[in-house]
């Protein structure tokens, strides 16, 4: 009974080799794929209606005014996404905002299904389409990043995570443009059938995401009392960062892209006789991939020195501008295509900038509601088209694509000065 008291109390060191980590081998797991289709999703819904403008403008009699005003409304449902999704999804969760963006998205989609028989419903339409893609930016964006980032990933830093996101909804851009222009020049009943492949693909992208798990859980009230305790100086910090160095870059992430869309085909479109609807649907699929093949040259740029990814995605965006003026004063479509790659290359580096900047910047709990500032100031380039087409009645299109180029070059050395102070 004694050795049994004394071994129950005292237990022999163990000879055997511990035990690997159940997860030692195992490769790392990849939720941040799943939750990425989300924001292939939110590039689609955006990109499919900008490569059917000519085909609206030629089958259902609409204005250049009147469809650019629909590209406009867009970003009016956008900013209140944005505002409102960041901040949810920040106290909520990312997987709520998530898929009520995606039904909302959805939704919008079906109403722009009913526009060739009753055209009032392509407004709803547009403004929900803004919504959705609007909470899907900042909710998504910051989904992808924290599951790209350790405990739930492997990204070596920030700006590798943050990169993903650009990257998944750069493929919805250039995707969701060229099939619906497709569609649209060859299929029955076009401007239906062109948006049935964004349907598909939300219901893929919300299976997928299913099966991601939620980053960042809705903080408990010792949670928020952490956030809260945080110092009044140390929350204005990173707001003071991104107003100086972020904001400045944001808008023309989507310029670029916006005058390819929307400005170009119709400045070129009296030489493609019958093909408007494919070239404008090549150029939707040209400009964003050309952002695609650039991102990997951001990180290069990003270790020489902070800013030179942003410095150089302006400097593209503004030698984009003055090609497209060319291609204007000349309406030659293949010198615009030329310009939409340059400014398709301006569209990614300044994407990878601001979204590394943003992922650098944020404390966790102001992820997604600084996320949704940087998409919401991107997204307002997206008014430009309309911005152009006021100031045609006074300045020629060369004229205004000029001076657009000029302000695209007084940010690069704002931005350039201000880093170097």
């Amino acid at each position: 009974m004694g050795m049994s008291k004394h071994s129950a109390t005292t237990a022999p060191p163990s000879t055997s080799a511990p035990a690997p980590p159940p997860d030692a081998t195992a490769p790392a797991p990849r939720h941040w794929l799943r939750a990425g289709w989300v924001m292939t999703a939110s590039g689609w819904s955006a990109n499919q209606f900008s490569a059917l403008l000519g085909a609206y403008r030629s089958d259902l009699g609409l204005t250049t005014a009147g469809t650019t005003a629909l590209f406009g409304i867009y970003v009016l449902g956008l900013i209140p996404g944005l505002l409102l999704g960041g901040p949810l999804a920040d106290r909520r969760g990312r997987r709520p905002v998530v898929f009520l963006a995606l039904g909302t998205s959805a939704l919008a989609t079906c109403l722009l299904m009913i526009g060739p028989t009753a055209s009032a419903f392509l407004w709803p339409g547009r403004f929900l389409t803004g919504i959705g893609a609007g909470a899907l930016l900042a909710a998504g964006s910051a989904w992808i990043t924290e599951l790209s980032s350790p405990p739930h990933g492997t990204a070596p830093n920030p700006g590798v995570a943050a990169r993903r996101s650009g990257l998944f909804l750069s493929a919805g851009f250039a995707t969701g443009g060229l099939a619906a222009s497709l569609i649209a020049q060859w299929a029955p009943h076009p401007m239906v059938t062109a948006y049935v492949p964004h349907l598909v693909l939300t219901a893929v992208a919300a299976l997928c995401a299913a099966r991601a798990p939620e980053s960042s859980p809705a903080r408990s009230g010792t949670e928020s009392a952490a956030v809260a305790s945080v110092a009044p100086e140390e929350r204005r910090a990173p707001a003071r960062a991104f107003r100086r160095m972020v904001a400045p870059v944001a808008p023309w992430v989507f310029i670029a892209p916006a005058v390819a869309f929307a400005t170009l085909p119709g400045l070129v479109d009296g030489e493609l006789k019958g093909w408007e609807t494919v070239y404008a649907g090549v150029i939707t699929a040209v400009t964003p991939g050309a952002g695609i093949i650039v991102a990997p040259f951001a990180r290069s740029l990003a270790a020489r020195h902070r800013v030179a990814t942003g410095s150089i995605g302006l400097a593209a965006v503004a030698l984009g501008l003055l090609v497209s003026a060319l291609a204007a004063a000349q309406a030659q479509p293949v010198i615009a295509l030329l310009a939409s790659v340059v400014l398709g290359a301006g569209y990614g580096l300044c994407v990878a900038y601001g979204l590394t900047e943003v992922a650098a910047l944020a404390p966790p709990h102001q992820l997604a509601r600084l996320t949704s500032y940087f998409w919401t100031m991107a997204y307002l380039g997206f008014l430009a088209p309309y911005v152009i087409t006021l100031f045609t009645g006074v300045f020629s299109p060369p004229a205004i694509l000029i001076g657009a180029a000029v302000l695209a070059v007084v940010t690069l050395a704002a931005v350039t000065v201000r880093a170097e102070n």
